[in-house]
């Protein structure tokens, strides 16, 4: 009879989970404080301090943190090993600064202000330098700051944090004053296990994943997808948490090798689900482990030291980018945007508490401010937006958008593909305000009679500024791709403007199926199906009959188009494809090796 008492507590308990997520993240979207925030806060009234309504939450913690791996390996699907070596100065530099100077300082803070011994103040302090990652990294993909130069900053910091969860552990073995755990390797042992777990899964990527993956696609099947991607994530977890390494990390790496793939975005399109539950189901266990009777016996004490972890991280952090030659907004902006503690905080504070440097009850008191200072990210981050839309969004002295005149048509990004755009539109005498964020470009375009305006086109309280609310027109010309959840936003925002958007591909395209957009222009569509045309007439193909091939192209390449977006498989349609053997027409049109890619543009 316990099985089905158990099985019925595990539905109940789901079903509280899920109701809570829904109440409070749809109530805290609505009020503008983010999904993060309602996930804690809706686990705190459901946890153990409050309602009560679900037990355990240490185990659904255990569980959900397996959404930070799938978070990672996202991540590392859109890293290419070349973009990780150019990210490698700050990295191994502004990350390795930051962790150091954070976490000494924090260190003092404890030894100086409470009193803890030098030992338990660098086993809470340490961990304290590290920020979250699951907070983080989502606000940065859904505002598609990811890719811009800020927001790769940022992520570095969070990489090195990561990797530095091995030394941290080893630095808490080191000062343990407990027993010596026979099932735990030693500290330097870790560090090897580290190198050849990373070595190990890049081999297995190259010589397992790819060729599986490859073999999948052949099979068009797209359930086999998706276990192959959830196969992916938790294989390369469990590895690592074998080694009592960071399952994030392994999860990471394995992303990092699968980046090249041409499977990436099924891949990516296929976990993202998972990663979101997950990732909702962590944050809901933060919320029920918040020990609110630690923070109602100390409330002053807990409030401090977490004001004081956020004011020292966000100095020290807004100062070590001043060092590496970030000014103004953005430098405030980054210490802002980690100036909280992290989860990997829960794991290292148990450690600490395991080897008895600090006492469970100091432990469960640290985890608490932990959570606190988690819990303000996002009125810091509406602070700093705030603070940026009554700053002037000049560049290197370039003005911003708000001394831009009143205007029919705003033209975001103003590169290869933005002038062309812009151009033709000042023809008709149409008033134009351009934005790009490149002081080059700007300087480049100032020479030839063109004014550009400073500043991030995607930003809503830019758009405002630079008269959104008023403009026809929206034309998104940029290199740097907009997110589904961004662009949307925009369309709520200004409901009258006819919105067009440079997209990359036809996965982008699919990213965007949906949204009340005027146009999605592919940026190489247009000109390759031109180059095409004056090939097939260069090598003997009438001009008729190479207009005739357009136009049979154009349609069925638009009927795959919509295939594709109803069904989210790239590989739907592909008999109407053309390639050996499927010519149209006679078999002129159709050349030896001119078999088509599935995944193009």
């Amino acid at each position: 009879m316990g099985e089905p008492v158990a099985a019925s507590n595990l539905l109940l308990s789901g079903a509280v989970m899920l109701g809570a997520a829904l109440l409070f993240v749809t109530l805290f979207r609505k009020l503008g404080l983010g999904a993060t925030l309602g996930y804690i806060v809706g686990g705190a009234v459901i946890g153990p301090y409050v309602l009560g309504l679900v037990g355990d939450p240490q185990s659904i913690m255990q569980v959900s943190e397996i959404g930070i791996a799938f978070l990672l390996f996202l991540v590392g699907l859109e890293l290419h090993p070349s973009r990780l070596w150019r990210l490698r100065r700050d990295i191994f530099g502004f990350g390795l600064a930051q962790v150091v100077c954070c976490g000494l300082a924090l260190s003092a803070l404890l030894h100086l202000a409470i009193g803890f011994s030098i030992e338990a103040s660098l086993a809470l302090g340490l961990p304290l330098a590290l920020s979250s990652t699951a907070q983080v990294l989502p606000m940065l993909r859904s505002s598609g700051q990811l890719n811009d130069p800020d927001g790769e900053r940022a992520f570095s910091i969070l990489l090195f944090q990561d990797l530095s969860i091995v030394p941290l552990i080893t630095i808490i073995a080191a000062m343990s004053r407990a027993p010596a755990d026979p099932g735990a390797p030693p500290g330097g042992m870790l560090v090897l296990y580290t190198i050849a777990a990373v070595a190990g899964l890049v081999i297995a990527g190259r010589f397992l994943l790819n060729p599986m993956f490859r073999l999948i696609g052949r099979l068009s099947e797209r359930e086999l997808f998706v276990v192959a991607g959830l196969f992916t994530v938790i294989a390369s977890a469990a590895l690592m948490h074998s080694l009592h390494l960071s399952v994030a990390l392994g999860a990471f790496v394995a992303g990092v090798v699968l980046a090249e793939s041409p499977y990436r975005h099924e891949l990516e399109s296929d976990v993202e689900p998972f990663r979101s539950i997950l990732l909702g189901l962590f944050f809901l266990s933060v919320g029920m482990l918040l020990d609110l009777p630690a923070i109602a016996a100390k409330p002053l004490l807990v409030g401090g030291l977490a004001l004081g972890i956020i004011a020292v991280k966000a100095l020290l952090i807004a100062g070590i980018a001043f060092m590496f030659g970030i000014r103004g907004v953005r430098a405030i902006w980054l210490g802002l945007l980690l100036s909280q503690a992290g989860e990997f905080g829960f794991v290292l504070f148990g450690q600490a508490a395991a080897a008895r440097l600090v006492v469970p009850e100091t432990a469960s008191l640290m985890s608490a401010v932990v959570t606190l200072s988690m819990v303000t990210t996002p009125f810091l981050m509406k602070l700093i937006d705030w603070t940026k839309a009554r700053m002037p969004a000049g560049g290197a002295g370039h003005d911003g958008p708000e001394f831009s005149p009143e205007t029919n048509a705003i033209v975001v990004g103003y590169g290869r593909f933005g002038q062309t755009v812009g151009q033709m539109l000042m023809a008709k005498k149409i008033p134009v305000t351009i934005i790009d964020q490149s002081s080059a470009q700007i300087e480049i375009s100032q020479e030839f009679g063109t004014t550009v305006y400073y500043g991030d086109g995607t930003r809503l309280d830019l758009l405002r500024t630079a008269g959104a609310e008023t403009a026809e027109g929206i034309f998104f010309c940029q290199d740097a791709p907009l997110e589904r959840e961004q662009l949307k936003a925009i369309l709520e925002a200004f409901p009258q403007a006819k919105v067009m958007v440079r997209v990359y591909d036809r996965r982008q395209m699919m990213a965007l199926d949906g949204l009340d957009v005027a146009l999605m222009q592919r940026e190489l569509f247009e000109s390759a199906v031109s180059m095409a045309r004056q090939a097939l007439v260069s090598l003997g193909v009438s001009e008729r009959e190479a207009l005739r091939v357009e136009a049979e192209y154009r349609a069925r390449d638009s009927e795959r188009l919509q295939r594709q977006s109803e069904t989210g498989d790239l590989r739907a349609a592909m008999d109407r494809m053309f390639g050996v053997g499927r010519p149209i027409g006679d078999a002129e049109t159709a050349k030896p090796g001119a078999a088509n890619n599935p995944l193009a543009h």
